[in-house]
């Protein structure tokens, strides 16, 4: 059981004061968040315009890890980032500074080939199933099993629809005989709903600006690392 920080995703650059959109200031809030109890981190790489880019993960792994020594790094491979196949493809095979891992949506047509990919270069594989299909999908893929670790990703807002969606894809994995880690999160709504469901179940959680900016109360956290703080006092009490 562990609290990554997902310190950016996609969110514009007004989303929040302290929003890290370059290498530096990924490296420097990766830091804080480490420091906050973070066990891993999940960036998105941004390029010189501030977007996202697959082409900019060598530069941004660079920063991050010497900041960040001995940490767990992973990154998107999201499809909307660079917009075309081929340039995903082509971008990942490009990497040379490798992160540890990267995430990978299983509702997204390349999926599979992705995941090849990535394991052919050396990269774990975080399956992304935010919905019972891409679980169903994810279980008939080959190599399900080589999986670093599996990302239950609930964008539903409804708390009761977001609650069911995650137990159906739970139980595929369980009849597909599929046991690997498992991190689940929310977004926006239901962060800390989902923060309080993977404490209890005994998984790994995530919370980061990636998937809101609010604290349990309502208010706006000041940044990445009270976020992490939050998140982390709550699974400290696993081992109390």
């Amino acid at each position: 059981m562990i609290v990554q920080a997902c310190l950016n995703g996609a969110r514009p650059h007004d989303y929040h004061a302290r929003l890290p959109t370059t290498a530096d200031a990924m490296a420097a809030d990766g830091a804080g968040c480490i420091a906050a109890g973070a066990a891993e981190l999940h960036i998105h790489p941004r390029g010189a315009d501030g977007r996202e880019s697959l082409a900019a993960n060598d530069e941004t792994m660079l920063a991050v890890r010497r900041a960040c020594p001995r940490t767990l790094i992973g990154v998107s491979t999201g499809a909307w980032i660079e917009g075309d196949v081929e340039r995903t493809r082509d971008c990942i095979s490009r990497w040379r500074v490798l992160p540890d891992y990267a995430s990978v949506n299983l509702s997204e047509p390349d999926a599979p080939a992705v995941i090849g990919l990535l394991h052919h270069i050396g990269v774990g594989v975080e399956a992304g199933l935010a919905t019972i299909a891409d679980a169903e999908r994810f279980a008939s893929l080959a190599d399900s099993h080589r999986i670093f670790r599996i990302l239950i990703e609930i964008e539903e807002q409804d708390f009761a629809r977001a609650d069911a969606i995650a137990d159906g894809i739970e139980r595929v994995l369980a009849s597909a005989n599929i046991v690997r880690p498992i991190l689940l999160h929310g977004f926006d709504a239901t962060v800390w709903h989902f923060v309080a469901q993977a404490h209890r179940k005994h998984w790994s959680t995530r919370i980061g600006l990636e998937d809101g900016r609010l604290l349990v109360n309502g208010e706006q956290a000041s940044g990445n690392a009270e976020l992490v703080g939050a998140a982390a006092a709550i699974y400290r009490r696993s081992a109390a």
